[in-house]
């Protein structure tokens, strides 16, 4: 089972099991995750599962779409070039390890 790891804003690391085919916001709510609200359930249209990728998995996980690059851009949290919506990654075994920063404010 993969792993993803969030790291809070204060240097505490939060490692959680994440299931293939969840999305890593999925994964954060299921294990408690300070940090990941999820408001919207997953539908890129709240921006409260802000993330910031490692950037040695940026390859993996790819650039945001259009929906969830325009939702970024509401974020309270300042973006960054390793910015995503964490509900709109999905887990993969190739995720494995993957580590995400949560933003120091979600609404």
């Amino acid at each position: 089972m993969p792993t993803v790891t969030f790291v809070s804003i204060d240097g505490s690391r939060h490692t959680a099991d994440a299931r293939v085919g969840e999305s890593v916001m999925a994964a954060a709510v299921r294990n408690g995750v300070p940090g990941i609200i999820g408001e919207c359930g997953g539908n890129a249209s709240c921006a409260t599962c802000h993330v910031y990728v490692g950037e040695d998995f940026m390859p993996l996980v790819g650039p945001p779409g259009d929906l969830e690059d325009d939702m970024l851009d509401l974020a309270v949290s300042d973006r960054r070039p390793t910015s995503r919506l964490s509900c709109q990654i999905s887990v993969t075994d190739a995720l494995n390890g993957l580590a995400v920063e949560t933003p120091k404010e979600q609404p």
